[in-house]
C-alpha cells in the first residue's frame, strides 16, 4: 500500500503509530494474522492472513486515512491540500490499487520476504534488515508477527 505522490508521511508525528494501532485492533478484532511486514516512509508491504484480507485492506486504508487527516489538521495543515483529489475533490491518502498477491509457495514467500525485509537496506536506511524498527526483520519488532508453517 502507498501513499499518494510517493509522499515521504509516516516518518513524523506518530503516523507509524497510526499504522501499528491499526494493525493491531485487527488483529485482536478481525482474525488478521500479521505474518511479515515493513513500513516504509511512504509505502508498506505486508504478507498476512486473514478470513477477509481484501475487507482488512479496504478498513485499514479507511480508518487510517481518517486518521492521518486528524493529524495532518493538528501537526502539518500546510501539506494536508496534497492530498485532496482534483476530481472528486476529497481526501485521497493511499493510492488506488495494490499489489497484492497470493503466496502458493515457499519459494515465492522467500522471495517477497527477502524482498520486503531488505526494502530498507536498498534505501539506505540501515545497514542491516534487523537495524529498521518498523519490520519483522527486527527482534524488537512493536508489532507482534505469526509465523507461517
Amino acid at each position: 500500500m502507498t501513499i499518494q505522490r510517493w509522499y515521504y508521511l509516516f516518518d513524523r508525528y506518530n503516523r507509524w503509530e497510526i499504522l501499528a494501532d491499526s494493525i493491531r485492533y485487527c488483529q485482536k478484532n478481525k482474525e488478521l494474522e500479521l505474518n511479515r511486514y515493513v513500513f516504509m516512509l511512504n509505502h508498506l508491504h505486508i504478507i498476512a492472513t486473514a478470513p477477509d484480507v481484501i475487507g482488512f485492506v479496504r478498513d485499514f486504508k479507511r480508518f487510517t486515512a481518517k486518521q492521518f487527516k486528524l493529524n495532518l489538521e493538528k501537526t502539518e495543515p500546510t501539506v494536508l491540500p496534497l492530498f485532496i483529489d482534483e476530481e472528486s475533490r476529497i481526501y485521497q491518502f493511499w493510492r488506488k490499487g495494490n499489489a497484492s498477491k497470493l503466496v502458493e509457495s515457499s519459494d515465492f514467500y522467500r522471495q517477497k520476504l527477502n524482498y520486503i525485509h531488505n526494502n530498507p537496506v536498498r534505501k539506505g536506511y540501515v545497514a542491516q534488515p534487523e537495524h529498521w524498527i518498523w519490520s519483522s526483520a527486527n527482534p524488537k519488532s512493536p508489532l507482534v508477527v505469526t509465523m507461517l508453517q
